[in-house]
């Protein structure tokens, strides 16, 4: 059976890029893998190597409304207070993945991104039972890109991940957000959280995350170097272990995936 990690932080700190590569690597390893994407610059699938045109008319499921309404008995924004809170979802996963390179199943979930327009509740509720089904009942290894920030953790969409991995940047500001993402996920009971630092770049940028982790309290599961090969991988629209697989922020990834393996699977 394979773990489940959430993977989050603020935005543009390299997280999907990290989520796509990491669940590649454990396809590679041997682990039958789902890939979530919640966020809602769904970009997973770029990271993942899966092309455009394979998943240019894929609808996330938060936005399938006939879908919603049906699992949950009301209408996505409609003003009723009353719907099915854990909504059958156990047939979604494999009716609407898409297989990926190494094997790795694609599966768009989406958020709620707007949800001062109107009630939002049923959507949020079918996204959130259909993760706790990933999480709970099936097999695979589940990586989820989470969308930036804290709010998907008042929803409590990743509850009952083995891990949380907060990538973060070496700033004060990144390490500001960390620190309430932990607090939060612990208070969750997410029982391990991780930081991956990234785009590292000097001795002193690794010093400072070294410092800050201990200040904060939360242990560092890996350090990922500065590499222009993201970048170019990112213009070349093409998945970075496809374009420099013996880049260094790969192989950073790659340590990544070993101390996950040592401290999660049992």
């Amino acid at each position: 059976m394979g773990f489940k990690v959430a993977v989050v932080g603020k935005g543009g700190v390299g997280k999907t890029t990290i989520a796509g590569t990491l669940a590649r690597l454990l396809a590679r390893s041997g682990f039958d893998v789902f890939a979530i994407d919640v966020d809602p610059s769904m970009n997973l699938h770029t990271s993942l190597g899966i092309p455009k045109d394979v998943v240019r008319n894929i609808t996330p499921i938060s936005e399938m409304s006939d879908l919603v309404e049906e699992r949950t008995g009301a209408k996505p924004g409609s003003i009723s207070g009353v719907f099915i809170l854990n909504p059958k979802v156990s047939d979604l996963p494999d009716r609407f993945k898409v297989i990926g390179p190494d094997g790795v199943k694609l599966l768009v979930a989406g958020t709620v991104v707007n949800p001062g327009r109107g009630c939002m509740c049923p959507s949020n509720a079918l996204v959130r039972a259909l993760i706790s089904h990933l999480i709970l009942k099936r097999e695979e290894a589940v990586i989820l890109d989470m969308e930036a920030g804290v709010e998907h953790l008042g929803r409590g969409t990743a509850r009952n991940v083995d891990a949380m991995l907060i990538i973060v940047e070496p700033g004060a500001k990144s390490i500001t957000l960390a620190e309430k993402i932990k607090d939060l996920a612990l208070r969750l009971g997410i029982k391990h959280v991780f930081l991956v630092g990234n785009k590292i770049s000097s001795n002193e940028e690794r010093r400072f995350l070294e410092d800050a982790a201990n200040r904060i309290e939360i242990e560092i599961a890996g350090y990922i170097p500065y590499d222009r090969n993201v970048i170019d991988a990112d213009l070349a629209d093409k998945a970075l272990l496809d374009y420099a697989p013996g880049s260094p922020a790969v192989q950073g990834i790659k340590d990544l995936h070993d101390f996950l393996i040592r401290r999660l699977y049992v």
